[in-house]
């Protein structure tokens, strides 16, 4: 769009000034013009410490000041500003390098697998295993496996921090965030809140991680404020002041131990809990909430000849290769739309991409009598086997997709009863 003479009908002022006539660099910026865009203004004149951030909208015209002297010689046209661009914005991500590889982890081809699977189709992982077995180790390893953000995400993570606050560099986000708040963390720091109520940790792991280790280390009733958003992918947040509603669109990944002393089924160490403090530990972690949780896989240590085993192990290069293909698939299936893997498949969707044959069908009904599953169990369980059937590149679903995904599933019965 062209904007010759000055016209205020078409131009926002943003910014904050200080007493000395100088411009402040805002929070919430990228928001604001994106917002102002839609309802048509073209010319944006804001804080010099803001044109980065502002400037990955390509269509208007960012007036970057940083005086309010500027900013009258601006309008006056005593002062020719020419409308910023950062042309970097708009480059494909970069290779990330990431200091923590999977070819660090020795054996675990079970748990590399499911995180491969988790990570294709951006599903919610539940990691049980005695101390020491790796699963933190390997959860902290997930973000470089993920593939990278498709532009419209980077937006929307931007968008997300420069709201928080958190855009110290001004930059357009191009990594997927990990978030991994301790289990001391408040309701309030999960779900976002405040008396101007600002994103939690749900909202900052949006398009990316969100991981809780020792999962019933944490307070129950903040385990339970995450069930609204894993299952709509926003939160709503009310205030006197404010109503307001933050995306959440995670990938879910927590880790446990079996029990308090963490040695309940490890085949190297003696289980030292009673059944009732079992039972406590467990009862922490409610059925809705496992019921959020696509994927529940079981670990045990690793043996010797496993850490002592001096040939290759896969890397996370390969692994993102992987993935990254099977999430093509889906960016294929899903173009034109707002989904960008399969576990945001809708109920509409899950009728139309995930149809089972006679077979599949029939193991269908069998796992469901068998685990006793809810209807929104047996749509996660689609949304895996989909998933693994694109990591396939098959068009169909077939039984081994099917039965992998439901493997998936059976730990909920084994613990939880």
């Amino acid at each position: 769009s062209e904007l010759k003479d000055f016209d205020f009908d078409n131009t926002i002022f943003l910014g904050e000034l200080s007493l000395d006539g100088s411009l402040n660099r805002i929070e919430g910026a990228l928001p604001m013009v994106i917002s102002m865009r839609e309802q048509g203004f073209l010319r944006f004149v804001l804080p010099f410490d803001n044109k980065d951030e502002c400037s990955i909208i390509e269509d208007v015209h960012i007036i970057p000041v940083k005086s309010l002297e500027e900013t009258i010689k601006y309008v006056n046209g005593e002062l020719n500003i020419d409308p910023y661009t950062n042309i970097e914005y708009g480059i494909k991500n970069p290779v990330t390098e990431h200091e923590l590889d999977f070819s660090d982890i020795k054996g675990q081809e079970s748990l590399k697998r499911a995180m491969e699977v988790a990570a294709s189709g951006g599903h919610n992982l539940l990691i049980i295993g005695p101390p020491g077995s790796g699963k933190t180790m390997a959860a902290r390893r997930m973000p470089t496996i993920l593939p990278d953000l498709e532009f419209e995400e980077s937006i929307e993570v931007t968008k997300i921090y420069s709201v928080a606050g958190l855009l110290t560099k001004g930059e357009l986000i191009k990594t997927r965030p990990f978030r991994a708040p301790h289990h001391s963390a408040s309701a309030v720091s999960i779900i976002g809140g405040g008396r101007i109520p600002k994103p939690g940790e749900v909202s900052l792991a949006h398009n990316g991680v969100l991981f809780f280790d020792e999962l019933p280390e944490f307070q129950k009733h903040v385990l339970e404020v995450l069930r609204q958003p894993i299952e709509d992918g926003s939160v709503h947040i009310s205030r006197a002041t404010a109503s307001l509603k933050y995306p959440s669109k995670f990938m879910f990944v927590a880790s446990m131990n079996p029990c308090p002393c963490g040695y309940l089924g490890d085949p190297q160490h003696t289980c030292t809990c009673s059944q009732s403090s079992i039972d406590r530990y467990l009862g922490k972690i409610s059925h809705p909430l496992l019921d959020r949780i696509d994927m529940h896989v079981e670990v045990m240590p690793v043996q010797y000849n496993e850490l002592n085993n001096e040939s290759e192990t896969i890397t996370s290069l390969q692994m993102k290769d992987r993935v990254t293909k099977a999430r093509n698939m889906q960016l294929n299936r899903f173009n034109g739309t707002k989904i960008f893997s399969n576990s945001q498949m809708s109920n509409k969707d899950i009728k139309k991409y995930c149809v089972l044959d006679t077979g599949s069908s029939a193991i269908m009904e069998s796992a469901f009598n068998t685990y006793r599953l809810s209807g929104r169990s047996y749509n996660r369980i689609l949304k895996v086997a989909r998933t693994i059937a694109d990591m396939d590149s098959s068009v169909d679903i077939k039984e081994n997709h099917l039965l992998e995904a439901i493997s998936y599933r059976g730990l909920e019965k084994k613990y939880w009863g």
